[in-house]
C-alpha cells in the first residue's frame, strides 16, 4: 500500500482517460445532482473585463476611422470649410499618438526583458516581416519625394504638407521596428491600455491606407477621363480634379518628375499600410489570449522540385510586363489602338485565369483524395487571412458582375466589349477556386515524414498502460508518446497497427507498405507534395503578375467604356473606386498566403 496522500504517477494514457474525468471525493457531485457551477461562474467573471475592454477599444477605433473617412470624403468633394491641411493635421495627430504608444510599449518591454513572454508562433512570420520592410523602404522613398514636392511648391502650400511626410517617414520606420520585435507578442499586462493602443494603431494605418487610395484613385480617374474621348464617348463631361497647387514649381522639370514618381510608388505604400494593419490586428486579437504549449511547426523555404511551376509562373510574369507596357503605350492614343490594347489584355487575362483555375482544381482534387485530418485549433492569424481572402475578393466580384450586366443589358455592344464577358466570368470562378485551395491548404495538418513517424504502442488494461506483448495491436488501442529510437508504426491493415523494430534493413523491406487505395504510401506522398508545391509556386507568381496591371494603371474597368453608358458615368466610377483597392489587395494577399502554403507543404 502507498502512504496516505501519495498517489502513483499518472501515465499519458491516464491523462487522456476515455471515461469521465476523475475528481477528488470532496469535489465530485452527488449522484443525481448537477455539478457545481462555481468554477464556470468564476471563469465567466474573469473574462467579463476582457470582453468589455475589447468591445470598448473596438468602438473607439471604429469611431476614429469613421470620423477620418468623413473628413477624407469632405476633402475629396471640395466641401466648404474643409481643406487638405485639415485632413493632414488629423492624420499627423493620429500618427504622433501612435508613436507615443509604441515608444512606451517598446520601453516597457525593454525594462522587463528578462520576464518570460508568451508568443504566438503563427503570427508575424519572417517572410511577412521581410515583405513589410520592403514596402516600408519604398514608402520612405515616397515620403522623400513628397518633401521635394513641398519644397518645389512651398510658395503656395501649407506647412502641414511638409510636416506630414516627415512624420509619416518617422512613423513608418518605428512601426517596422515595432512589428519586427513585437508582432508575435501575447500581451498579458496592461491589457486594457494595450487594447486601445493597438486598435488605435490599426485604424490609423487604415486611414493612411484610405488616404493613399484616394490620392491614387483621383490620379487614375483624371487619366481615365482624358482617354475616354479617344474611344468615342464624347458625351461624357471631362472635368479634371487633381488639386494642383495654384503656383509654379521651380524647377518645373524636376517637379514634373517628382509628381509622376509619387503616383508610381503609391501601390507599394498602399500595400504597406494594409499589411501593417493586418499584423497589428492579429496583435490586438492576441491580447489576453490563453495559448497551449504546442509549438507551431517551423516553416522552411526550399526551392526544390518546382521547376515546372516556377517556369510557367515566370513566363506569365514576363508576359504580364510586356502586356502592361503595350497597354499603357497604346491606350488613349486613338480609338483603334485603344480597342486593340483592350482586346490584347482580355486575351492575355483569359489565358492566365484559365490556367490558374485549372491548377487550383487539381490541387483541390488532390486534397479531396487525401484523408489527412484538418487543423481546427484556434489561430487568429489564419482566421484573419481567410476572412481577408473572401472579403477582398468581393471587390473584383462586384466589378465582374457589373461588367456582365452591362454586356447583357447594353443596346449596342462594340466588338471589343464581348471579350469582357468570358474575362469577367473567369475572374469570378478563378478567385472562388483559388480561395478554396488556399483555405484547404492552410487548414491541413502538417505532414510528418515516414522517417520520423515513430510512436510507442501501449495497451489499455484496467485503466493502466502496459507494454505490448505482441508487435501488433488492434485499432482500439491508443498510440501515444514518442517511441525509442529505431521503432516505427506501420500502416493499419484490417484494423491492426503493427510496431516495426529495427534500422534501415527493416525500412527498406517495408517500402512497399500499402497506403490509401492500395498505393505505395511513400510514392503517393512524395508525388502529391511535388505537384502541390508546383501548383502553389505557379499560383504565387500568377497572383504577383495579376497585381501589376491594376496597380500601375492598366485598368480595363475604366477604359472599356460600356459600363459608363449602361450605369452612368458617376455611379460606375464610384463603384470602381470603391472596389478596385480591394481587388488589388486581394492579389498581393493571395500571393502571401500561397507563399505560406508553399513553405508548409
Amino acid at each position: 500500500m502507498m502512504p496516505e496522500g501519495q498517489r502513483a504517477p499518472r501515465s499519458a494514457l491516464d491523462r487522456r482517460s476515455f471515461g469521465p474525468t476523475a475528481c477528488p471525493p470532496s469535489q465530485c457531485p452527488a449522484p443525481g445532482f448537477p455539478e457545481s457551477p462555481t468554477p464556470w461562474r468564476g471563469s465567466v467573471r474573469a473574462s467579463v473585463p476582457q470582453k468589455v475592454a475589447e468591445a470598448l477599444s473596438s468602438q473607439y477605433g471604429l469611431n476614429v476611422f469613421v470620423a477620418g473617412l468623413l473628413l477624407l470624403l469632405a476633402w475629396a468633394v471640395h466641401a466648404s470649410g474643409v481643406g487638405k491641411s485639415d485632413l493632414l493635421c488629423l492624420l499627423t495627430a493620429l500618427m504622433l499618438l501612435q508613436l507615443l504608444w509604441m515608444l512606451w510599449y517598446v520601453g516597457h518591454s525593454a525594462a522587463h526583458r528578462r520576464l518570460i513572454r508568451l508568443k504566438d508562433t503563427h503570427a508575424g512570420a519572417r517572410w511577412l516581416r521581410g515583405s513589410i520592410t520592403l514596402f516600408a523602404v519604398i514608402t520612405v522613398i515616397l515620403g522623400c519625394l513628397k518633401i521635394g514636392y513641398f519644397i518645389g511648391f512651398s510658395a503656395c502650400l501649407s506647412a502641414t504638407e511638409g510636416v506630414f511626410p516627415v512624420t509619416h517617414a518617422v512613423h513608418t520606420l518605428l512601426q517596422v521596428y515595432f512589428l519586427w520585435g513585437h508582432a508575435k507578442d501575447i500581451i498579458q499586462s496592461f491589457k486594457t491600455l494595450e487594447r486601445f493602443g493597438v486598435i488605435h494603431s490599426v485604424f490609423t494605418n487604415l486611414l493612411l491606407w484610405a488616404n493613399s487610395v484616394l490620392n491614387e484613385s483621383k490620379h487614375q480617374l483624371n487619366e481615365h477621363k482624358e482617354r475616354l474621348i479617344t474611344l468615342g464617348f464624347g458625351n461624357i463631361t471631362i472635368e479634371l480634379d487633381d488639386h494642383t497647387p495654384p503656383c509654379n514649381c521651380t524647377p518645373p522639370t524636376l517637379c514634373s518628375a517628382i509628381s509622376h514618381g509619387i503616383y508610381y510608388l503609391y501601390p507599394f505604400n498602399i500595400e504597406y499600410q494594409i499589411l501593417a494593419s493586418t499584423m497589428l490586428y492579429v496583435l490586438w486579437k492576441n491580447i489576453g489570449r490563453k495559448v497551449d504549449s504546442q509549438q507551431h511547426q517551423k516553416i522552411q523555404f526550399k526551392f526544390h522540385g518546382v521547376t515546372v511551376g516556377s517556369a510557367l509562373g515566370l513566363t506569365v510574369l514576363a508576359a504580364t510586363i510586356g502586356v502592361v507596357v503595350v497597354y499603357l503605350v497604346h491606350i488613349g492614343r486613338s480609338k483603334s489602338k485603344s480597342e486593340s490594347a483592350l482586346i490584347m489584355f482580355y486575351l492575355y487575362a483569359i489565358a492566365v485565369l484559365t490556367l490558374m483555375g485549372a491548377a487550383g482544381l487539381v490541387g483541390i482534387l488532390i486534397y479531396r483524395l487525401d484523408e489527412q485530418s484538418l487543423d481546427e485549433s484556434k489561430n487568429p492569424a489564419r482566421k484573419l487571412d481567410v476572412d481577408l481572402l473572401v472579403g477582398t475578393a468581393s471587390g473584383s466580384w462586384l466589378l465582374s458582375w457589373g461588367s456582365i450586366l452591362a454586356i447583357l443589358c447594353a443596346e449596342s455592344r462594340p466588338s471589343h466589349t464581348w471579350y469582357n464577358l468570358p474575362y469577367s466570368i473567369l475572374v469570378i470562378t478563378e478567385k472562388a477556386i483559388q480561395n478554396l485551395f488556399i483555405i484547404e491548404s492552410t487548414h491541413r495538418q502538417p505532414e510528418v515524414s515516414e522517417d520520423i513517424r515513430t510512436v510507442r504502442v501501449v495497451t489499455v488494461g484496467n485503466g493502466s498502460a502496459t507494454s505490448p506483448a505482441s508487435p501488433c495491436l488492434k485499432s482500439g488501442a491508443v498510440a501515444a508518446d514518442v517511441a525509442p529510437q529505431g521503432s516505427e508504426m506501420l500502416p493499419a491493415i484490417n484494423g491492426d497497427m503493427c510496431l516495426r523494430e529495427g534500422g534501415d534493413k527493416e525500412e527498406r523491406s517495408g517500402e512497399g507498405a500499402l497506403g490509401p487505395a492500395g498505393h505505395p504510401r511513400f510514392l503517393l506522398s512524395n508525388a502529391k507534395g511535388r505537384v502541390l508545391r508546383n501548383i502553389a509556386a505557379f499560383l504565387f507568381l500568377c497572383n504577383i503578375s495579376l497585381w501589376i496591371p491594376p496597380a500601375f494603371g492598366c485598368r480595363p474597368e475604366y477604359d472599356n467604356g460600356l459600363e459608363e453608358i449602361v450605369f452612368g458615368f458617376e455611379p460606375w466610377i464610384i463603384v470602381v473606386n470603391l472596389a478596385m483597392p480591394f481587388s488589388i489587395f486581394y492579389r498581393m494577399h493571395a500571393a502571401a498566403s500561397l507563399f505560406e502554403v508553399y513553405c508548409k507543404i
